[in-house]
């Protein structure tokens, strides 16, 4: 395998770290309490953003180089992760959870999608068959395989809503390839604008309500630390340095481990659909990856021999 090959598959596997923190976020969001969505936004970011300014103090690095980028670096960064939380948290009070949580869930697809469209990107059969594997698997997990009540036309501000936020996302993940020499650090400021941000749509919109008890505030504490925290830094990398539609294809992978966490901890119960489910998600994450596996393994019989 040639270096730049390897750093490629080095950074899809670390850019896939933050599709299994992902799996975490219904989980710990349901042991939040009632806590407000955009509060908790703000609280998570902010523990983010805490995150990584403790790395620079303790690495003695200057936040300053981090933070000095192009001015699309930064309206890429916040508008990727402010936008999506903002379009999906106004889907969900315009539009019913299922209908709308599946529209948004298409930016994995739309990430393997628009990845053709960059330079020296091919995008195959495998690639396009995994991602509507992926999403097919999805629509059985998050509708239990019962279909959903059909879309109706009062609800159309939410569907939009859901609509820009898949569009937000995958926009996000695969421009962000533009700017591969902004490094991975300046999440942290990215963060630190999402705080503010969904702070001030916390005031708009929203009562402030505190975490009950201990368990509630390591939960939202957890938030920051996982998948609205590293997971962003990861993802980072990973759509800069990666492989995009292998990354698109495995992030199907995130509702598979919410559905199993929740039913694990007595959220939620195990069925066939999940079951079927699962093993769609799971076999297109590997059709879409099988040229990333097939070049590991003549990586490792070129190193025998």
């Amino acid at each position: 395998m040639s270096g730049a090959a390897a750093i490629k598959r080095r950074a899809t596997l670390v850019g896939a770290t933050a599709v299994l923190m992902w799996g975490l976020l219904a989980l710990l969001t349901t042991l939040t309490g009632r806590v407000p969505p955009f509060q908790l936004v703000a609280m998570s970011f902010a523990v983010a953003t805490a995150m990584i300014a403790v790395k620079w103090l303790v690495r003695g690095e200057r936040p300053g180089p981090f933070l000095r980028q192009p001015w699309g670096a930064w309206a890429l960064g916040v508008g990727g992760l402010f936008g999506y939380h903002f379009f999906y948290f106004m889907a969900l009070r315009n539009a019913p959870p299922v209908e709308a949580g599946l529209i948004a869930y298409l930016w994995p697809l739309l990430i393997v999608l628009f990845s053709a469209l960059l330079p020296g990107e091919r995008l195959r059969w495998w690639h396009v068959a995994g991602a509507l594997a992926g999403l097919a698997g999805t629509v059985v997990l998050v509708t239990d395989g019962v279909g959903i009540g059909g879309f109706k036309a009062e609800y159309a501000l939410g569907y939009a809503m859901a609509g820009a936020c898949a569009l937000t996302w995958s926009v996000y993940s695969v421009a962000n390839r533009r700017f591969g020499a902004v490094p991975t650090d300046t999440v942290g400021g990215f963060c630190a604008a999402t705080v503010v941000l969904a702070a001030v749509s916390h005031l708009m919109f929203e009562t402030t309500l505190w975490p009950a008890d201990w368990g509630q505030w390591l939960a939202a504490l957890g938030l920051g630390l996982l998948p609205v925290g590293a997971a962003f830094f990861t993802w980072d990398y990973g759509t800069k340095h990666g492989d995009l539609q292998v990354l698109g294809a495995l992030a199907y992978a995130a509702p598979l481990i919410s559905t199993v966490l929740l039913i694990a901890f007595g959220k939620g119960e195990a069925s066939l659909a999940v079951g079927l489910g699962c093993l769609l998600i799971i076999g297109g994450a590997v059709l879409a990856s099988k040229e990333m596996f097939r070049k590991t393994r003549e990586g490792r019989v070129g190193g025998t021999s």
